[in-house]
C-alpha cells in the first residue's frame, strides 16, 4: 500500500526526470548563463525592491512577492560587473534552493533550453576571472557556449 510520503517522493523524482536536462538561460553583459529549470519558480519584470541596510553590495534588497519576503541578489554586482540601470529587459528570476527562496536580478531572460549531459563539460581549471568560481559546468549547444551557474558557490561563498 502506497503512502502519501511515497507518492510525494515519486512525484519529486518524476519532476527531476522531466527537468533533468532543462536550463533557464539568462544574460549578463552579453554572456549567456543558465540554471537548472527545476530550481526556478517564476520570473517577474517590474517589482518594488526595498533596501536593507548593512548587507553585501550585491544584495539589492528584499521584495514582497504575494506576502513572502524574499531577498534579491543582483547577479551583475555579484560577478563584479559594472552597474547598469534596470530597463524593460531586466528580470528577477525567483529560485528555490535547499528550502530557501531568493530572487536573481538578470539583464535578460532568454529561454528554456535542453542541454544533454553529453554536451556538458567542466570549466577550465585556470581561474580566468572572478566570476569563474561561480561556474559549475559549461554547456555546448551548437556553436553556443552556456555557462552553468553553481548555485552553492554563488549563494554561499563570500
Amino acid at each position: 500500500m502506497s503512502t502519501d510520503n511515497d507518492n510525494l517522493m515519486q512525484a519529486e523524482q518524476s519532476i527531476e526526470d522531466i527537468t533533468k536536462d532543462q536550463y533557464l538561460t539568462f544574460v549578463i553583459d552579453e554572456e549567456e548563463y543558465a540554471i537548472g529549470i527545476a530550481y526556478t519558480s517564476e520570473i517577474v519584470n517590474n517589482q518594488s525592491i526595498f533596501n536593507v541596510p548593512q548587507t553585501p553590495n550585491y544584495v539589492e534588497g528584499i521584495v514582497n512577492l504575494r506576502g513572502d519576503i524574499i531577498p534579491v541578489i543582483n547577479v551583475r554586482k555579484r560577478f563584479l560587473k559594472p552597474s547598469k540601470p534596470f530597463d524593460e529587459q531586466t528580470c528577477i528570476v525567483f529560485v528555490e534552493y535547499h528550502g530557501y527562496q531568493l530572487g536573481l536580478i538578470v539583464d535578460n531572460v532568454r529561454e528554456v533550453m535542453f542541454i544533454e549531459e553529453e554536451f556538458i563539460v567542466p570549466p577550465p581549471s585556470a581561474k580566468l576571472s572572478y566570476y569563474n568560481q561561480f561556474i559549475k559546468n559549461i554547456g555546448k549547444v551548437g556553436d553556443k557556449v552556456i555557462l552553468l551557474l553553481d548555485l552553492d558557490r554563488f549563494l554561499l561563498q563570500e
